[in-house]
């Protein structure tokens, strides 16, 4: 299992501190990032939180999944490994 935990489902208002506040009552936290839209800047909706430990991750998921932050019921499951941009772009044509 991961540390790293995918948060989904949020709230556009939801914060990283309201995640770190939440997340925290489970384990140290090594990070939150909460994914923004490069563009505009706002949240995206979702999130990755990586706790220091196996146990305080699987503690946060069976804690927090279906859990109701700012009227929203978030999604908290094991975050996937990210891909390399560049697998994205394979078999696509340049034009």
């Amino acid at each position: 299992m991961t540390n790293n935990l995918y948060v989904g489902n949020l709230s556009y208002n939801t914060t990283e501190d309201a995640l770190r506040t939440l997340f925290a009552e489970y384990g140290e936290i090594e990070s939150v990032n909460l994914i923004s839209d490069r563009y505009t800047g706002r949240s995206r909706g979702f999130a990755f939180v990586e706790m220091s430990t196996e146990q305080a991750a699987q503690q946060a998921m069976s804690g927090l999944d279906g859990k109701q932050v700012d009227e929203r019921e978030i999604k908290v499951d094991k975050a996937k490994p990210k891909r390399d941009s560049r697998e994205s772009d394979r078999g696509r044509s340049a034009w």
